[in-house]
């Protein structure tokens, strides 16, 4: 009977499949719950936009006086801007009780000698300057200038949205914290198991008098390369269950910020490559430094 010959093991292979399978799917669960703080960001945003500030103007302001606080407005760097410019607005008294009319079909002027409401113009606060503090000096600052009768905005919910921000901030930055130490833990856990199976091997390198770093290289050579892989496998997924959600969520895609998923995406990159590396060279490190009784 013939003895099958044995494989021969090569420095710094192990387990590829298990490692692989193991550092993928901790780093899509962590890129999902990334996912998830992009888009509640992303909503937050989305809120903080649609609250608006009203400059209400006096009824007797003349109209050079009415240009110059719309000139002045688009100056501010508060101002909201999209992809046209400055988000702002303006109705004058008579597009105002055009609109009354629409809405409520009571024509004031039949009953009234003159036009009760103002002009007006509104605009929306970027989320940098939404605090309590600043809002309250935009407000005041509008309010200072000549022609302006009242500012008004939605105080309320302005305070509301920060207190709650806060909470749910302080909420998920324990589970991120949790959820990451779990993940490196079981990625330190499955490559050091790995490794086990590479311990004698090691021994046997440096009983040949291979250095150190000769027998490090391979080891985090191919765990760097290993963790770069998962992050891509991860970052692969996450983009197909977006994309599927997208296809079947309504509103889902207003969620989306393009820019912050590509740096999650490149952060899971880097971030399984080098914690697979960190991981690797501590466990190298430890069979290297065993003695020959301890391997057993």
């Amino acid at each position: 009977m013939k003895n099958t010959p044995r494989k021969k093991t090569k420095l710094g292979s192990y387990k590829f499949v298990s490692v692989l399978f193991s550092t993928t799917l901790s780093l899509f669960i962590v890129g999902l719950f990334g996912v998830i703080v992009i888009q509640a960001k992303t909503l937050t945003s989305i809120i903080r936009e649609n609250i608006e500030v009203q400059i209400f103007l006096n009824t007797n302001i003349s109209e050079e006086n009415n240009k110059q606080i719309g000139e002045l407005l688009k100056s501010k760097p508060y101002v909201l801007e999209k992809e046209e410019g400055k988000v702002i607005s303006y109705v004058s008294r008579e597009e105002a009780a055009a609109t009354f009319l629409m809405d409520t079909g009571e024509d004031f002027t039949k009953f009234l000698d003159d036009n009760p409401l103002r002009d007006s113009y509104t605009f929306s606060i970027k989320e940098e300057f939404q605090t309590a503090e600043q809002i309250a000096e935009i407000v005041e600052e509008m309010e200072s200038l000549e022609g302006v009768f009242e500012v008004t905005y939605m105080n309320d919910l302005v305070e509301s949205i920060n207190q709650n921000l806060m909470k749910v901030s302080m909420v998920l930055g324990g589970f991120i914290l949790i959820l990451i130490v779990t993940v490196i833990m079981l990625i330190n856990n499955t490559i050091r198991l790995a490794l086990y199976s590479q311990r004698f091997l090691i021994r046997s390198m440096q009983l040949v008098g291979a250095t150190k770093g000769f027998i490090r290289r391979p080891f985090l050579t191919r765990s760097f390369s290993y963790g770069a892989l998962a992050g891509v496998l991860a970052s692969v997924l996450l983009l197909g269950l977006i994309e599927y959600a997208k296809s079947n969520v309504d509103g889902f895609n207003l969620l989306q910020n393009q820019q912050l998923l590509l740096l999650l995406f490149a952060g899971l990159v880097v971030f399984g490559a080098f914690l697979s590396l960190f991981s690797t060279l501590r466990s190298v490190n430890k069979y290297l430094n065993m003695s020959l009784d301890e391997l057993y």
